[in-house]
This record gives structure tokens, C-alpha cells and sequence, in this order.
């Protein structure tokens, strides 16, 4: 073979092993990037087992990089401050002090006493005319008297005319029967009203309550209360109807969603519960049997305002037909504690940004929206701007797909919505308050399990809609909810809205209102001294 052959052999094989090394290479180098995805996925999965078996589930940084902290937002704002000294805070952000406790605190006024005299054995023996009183010391104990169930027997007595006219069709004379909120149903506006709050503000399943009134003495199937419950809700229907047009005219709102198990034939779906709230006006919750665009259209369509809401794609037709899309940092920095234990340092410098923004709202939490807009143009905008020059230069810097660069993505991806707040005083820059509220969900759903149909789901939000706005406004919610379902079946549905929470203490001391609800002979055989809305007969 001749040389020219020779070295033609020689390269092509050789090409052929490059070939085979290149393809080798690229086989490891992705299964390196399998495993190493595996390995960061297991590392989160741990931390997060080991946090919620060991510590609390608080989105917080450690005490040491508080210092941190307070030295970064300094800088950036251009303060000057001792090396050694850790940073003072801003003059906005308010401490939290626990105050020690100073004693007992006196009873409420509003529970009925029951006196009790106690003579010592030498005044019951000689008695009371033998003695002078000089004085006496008082003292107050607590408690309780077993709950009971009150029959309210309703007579109506037939009248006809001693003297009758020949010829004359007897009259009978009868009251009419008293209106009911469930037409011919066996329970009372009281009885109902418990159900609900027992159902849904302190999460008893059915079964629970079926036992709760058996101990009573009533034997009360669950299937009974549950139809109860869907009927009123078709009562409450047109309230909470006018409740979410009231709300959808709020300048912003604040949503969030989680699933629920709905029972089916052979294995449980999935539906989802919505809560939007409207800031000091209304706490709204919604059923839906999806989650997708048609649901948020049902909940929020053609509403223009400001919608603060994760970054979910079902929102994002909304945000194209008008309304204003409003970032939540608190996503944002869930983000960042999900990278803390595969990318520490960059995890701590970013959280020290976020540290300091949150600092300044706790600051800020009772400011007029004007005095808001002011600190946060002069303290939280070069916070910000810091925050996103460093994401910029960092992501070129990580690998794809890590817990650092989802961070960095997410948080440049939001970028305009997440400056909003910057912007606007009356805009908040988290969605917490949505998020609380849906705790109430989360907490019964650890009770109830399931939802036993979607109409089940709809009859649970509007309750809860209404149990959520009472707290929201200071209201009790069993006297609260006992009075509207003395009101609601005869009240005119074009005024309905003014049976809502928000505006339920005005229109309580209205005349008319005192008079029916003073005339409501169930209302009057329940209440007791200590009631918050008693009226007088």
C-alpha cells in the first residue's frame, strides 16, 4: 500500500474515532445533566421535608443576615454607617415589640352574670340581723352552660264572629304563619345560622356535626343539613351576586386559587377555589370545576382595573382585554428560598433585597396611599433597580433549568408587574391577603376531604364568602348570618347589596331594619342578653 493510502486510512480513522469520542461525550455530558437535575431535585425535596419536621414554614431569614441586610439597604440608599455597628433601621420601619403581660383581663361586660352570695358559717348560724355589712370583695369566674336546642312552638288561633249575619259566609280569622328561611323547612334562622358556622368557619365535616346533635338530644342526618345548606344557598344567591359587582368596581383586587377533591363515580376530580378580595370592602370566594381562562372569565370577566395575581397564564387574556397586571414579591421570593440550598450565596444576596423591601412596607402598612408612594419612590424604587441590574448580570452566570435561573427567569419575565407598586400607592406589593384567606379552604379541606358534587362547591364559597367579609368588618358571624336570614326572604332584591358585611352595621340601625328584626318571633325566642345585635321588642 503506498503512502498517500496509508495516511488516508490513518485519518479516516481517526476521524472516525473523533467522531465516536464527540458522541460519547455528548451521551455523558447529558446524563451529567440528568443526574444533576435529579441531585438539586432531591436537595429541594429534602429541605423541604427537613423543614417541615424541624422548623417553621416562615418564609424568614436567620438572625445573622439581618445585619446584612440593613448594611445593603444603607449602601443603596447612600447612608453612611459604622463597619463595626450593624445598620439602624429606616425611620419608617416600626420594631415589633411584645408587651409583657400585666394580669387578668376583666371579663366582657356584654356576658350575663349570675351573683352568688358566700356567708361565712357564724352569720349563717347567728344571721344576717346580727351583723353589719362593712363591705365585700368581688370576684369573677368563667363559665359555661351547656348549649340547648329551643322548640319554638308557633299557635295560631282560629276567631270567628260571636254575632253572625244570616245568610253570611262564615269568617275565620287566623294569623298568617311566620316566614321561614327554608319555605315549610323544620329549622329556624338560629339553628341554620350555627349549621354554617360550624360547617365552615370552624371546619366540621358532616359526620362531626350529625354526633354534635346527637349528644344534644336531636337525631339530625347530615343529608338533611346538606340540603339546607343548598337551599340557602339559592337564598343567598342574589347577595352574593351583588357583592361581586360591587367588588369588580374596586380600583384593584387581589386573587389567588387552589384545588379541591370533588367525590365522582370511581375516583375524585379535581375542581378549584377561588378567593378575590376587594381591600376593605369584600372577601369573595368562587367554585369552579377548572382551572382555565373560562373560569377566571366567570370569576373577573371585564373587570379594567388592577389585578394583583401570580404569574398563571389563565389571567393572561384578562390582562390583554384591559385589566392591569400587578406582580406579587412574594412569589418572587419563594423563588429565591427554593435556590437557598443549592445556590446559598446567591439565594442570601438576593433575599437581602427582599429583607429590605419587606422592612419598608411593615413601615408603611398604615400610611395614606400618598405618604406610601413617596418613601417608596425615594427607599424601595433603588432597591429595586439593584435587584434587577444584578439578576441581569447573573443570568448569563447560571445553569439552565436551576433552581437560580428559574429565580432569575421568573423574576425578569415580571419584571414591569413586579415595579408596579412603585408606582401607585393603593397597590400593594405582595397577594398575601388573598393568600390568608384561602387558608380557610386549605384548613377545611384537611376536615371535609372532598366536595360532594360541584353544587356542594358552590354552596361552600358563598358561605364562606359571607363568613370571610364578617371577620373582615368585626362582625360575629353566627348573629350576623341568624339576621340576614331573618331579612333576606323578604327584602327587595334591587337594595340587596346593603345586607352585605361592608355595609351591614348601617344598615342595622336603620328603623325599618330594628322593627323586623324586633317582630321576628324566632329571632326573639333565641337571643340572649349577650347577643351583639340584640334590638329591643
Amino acid at each position: 500500500m503506498s503512502d498517500t493510502g496509508a495516511t488516508q486510512t490513518n485519518a479516516g480513522s481517526l476521524e472516525g474515532k473523533v467522531v465516536e469520542l464527540t458522541a460519547e461525550v455528548a451521551r455523558l455530558v447529558a446524563e451529567r445533566e440528568q443526574y444533576r437535575k435529579l441531585y438539586l431535585d432531591m436537595l429541594e425535596k429534602c429541605r423541604k421535608l427537613e423543614q417541615g419536621i424541624l422548623g417553621s414554614k416562615r418564609e424568614r431569614l436567620t438572625g445573622e443576615d439581618a445585619s446584612t441586610t440593613l448594611s445593603l439597604l444603607a449602601m443603596l440608599l447612600g447612608q453612611e454607617q459604622p463597619a463595626a455597628a450593624p445598620a439602624a433601621e429606616p425611620t419608617n420601619v416600626q420594631a415589633h415589640t411584645r408587651q409583657k403581660p400585666t394580669g387578668r383581663r376583666p371579663l366582657p361586660e356584654n356576658l350575663q352574670r349570675v351573683d352568688v352570695e358566700v356567708l361565712p358559717p357564724e352569720v349563717q348560724r347567728l344571721g344576717l340581723d346580727a351583723f353589719e355589712r362593712i363591705g365585700e370583695d368581688v370576684t369573677e369566674t368563667l363559665e359555661r352552660r351547656p348549649g340547648a336546642l329551643v322548640v319554638v312552638r308557633v299557635h295560631r288561633p282560629k276567631f270567628v264572629l260571636k254575632e253572625r249575619r244570616r245568610n253570611v259566609e262564615t269568617q275565620v280569622l287566623q294569623g298568617s304563619p311566620p316566614e321561614l328561611p327554608i319555605e315549610r323547612g323544620l329549622a329556624g334562622p338560629g339553628l341554620l345560622s350555627e349549621t354554617i358556622v360550624r360547617r365552615w368557619a370552624d371546619h366540621l365535616p358532616l359526620n362531626r356535626l350529625e354526633r354534635i346533635y346527637e349528644r344534644d338530644g336531636l337525631m339530625l342526618p347530615r343529608a338533611t343539613v346538606c340540603d339546607w345548606h343548598l337551599e340557602l344557598a339559592k337564598l343567598v344567591r342574589p347577595l352574593i351576586g351583588a357583592m361581586w359587582e360591587d367588588a369588580l368596581k374596586a380600583p384593584y383586587l387581589c386573587t389567588d386559587a387552589t384545588g379541591v377533591l370533588v367525590q365522582a363515580a370511581e375516583k375524585c376530580r379535581l375542581g378549584h377555589f377561588w378567593v378575590v378580595v376587594a381591600p376593605d370592602l369584600h372577601v369573595l370566594f368562587g367554585y369552579t370545576p377548572k382551572h382555565d381562562g373560562a373560569a377566571v372569565d366567570k370569576l373577573l370577566g371585564g373587570y379594567k382595573g388592577h389585578l394583583v395575581a401570580d404569574a398563571h397564564v389563565v389571567f393572561d387574556h384578562l390582562f390583554a382585554a384591559g385589566a392591569t397586571e400587578v406582580g406579587c414579591w412574594s412569589h418572587h421570593r419563594r423563588y429565591w428560598f427554593k435556590t437557598l440550598s443549592s445556590d446559598p450565596n446567591r439565594a442570601r444576596h438576593a433575599l437581602a433585597y427582599f429583607r429590605a423591601l419587606f422592612q419598608i412596607e411593615r413601615g408603611l402598612a398604615h400610611a395614606p396611599p400618598d405618604e406610601r408612594l413617596r418613601v417608596r419612590q425615594e427607599q424601595s424604587k433603588p432597591l429595586v433597580d439593584a435587584l434587577f441590574a444584578w439578576c441581569d448580570e447573573q443570568a448569563a452566570l447560571v445553569l439552565e433549568d436551576t433552581p437560580a435561573a428559574q429565580a432569575i427567569g421568573y423574576g425578569r419575565r415580571q419584571r414591569q408587574a413586579l415595579r408596579r407598586f412603585l408606582d401607585d400607592g393603593r397597590l400593594p406589593m405582595h397577594n398575601n391577603i388573598s393568600e390568608r384567606q384561602l387558608r380557610r379552604e386549605a384548613v377545611g379541606r384537611k376536615n371535609w376531604l372532598f366536595l360532594g358534587s360541584d353544587h356542594g362547591g358552590e354552596a361552600n364559597s358563598s358561605f364562606v364568602t359571607l363568613l370571610a367579609s364578617c371577620q373582615l368588618h368585626g362582625l360575629e358571624p353566627w348573629a350576623y348570618l341568624r339576621d340576614l336570614l331573618c331579612l333576606l326572604p323578604a327584602w327587595p332584591t334591587h337594595r340587596v347589596l346593603e345586607l352585605a358585611p361592608a355595609y351591614w352595621s348601617r344598615t342595622l340601625a336603620t328603623e325599618t331594619v330594628q322593627r323586623a328584626l324586633a317582630g321576628n318571633i324566632f329571632r326573639q325566642a333565641t337571643i340572649g342578653p349577650s347577643d351583639p345585635h340584640r334590638t329591643t321588642p
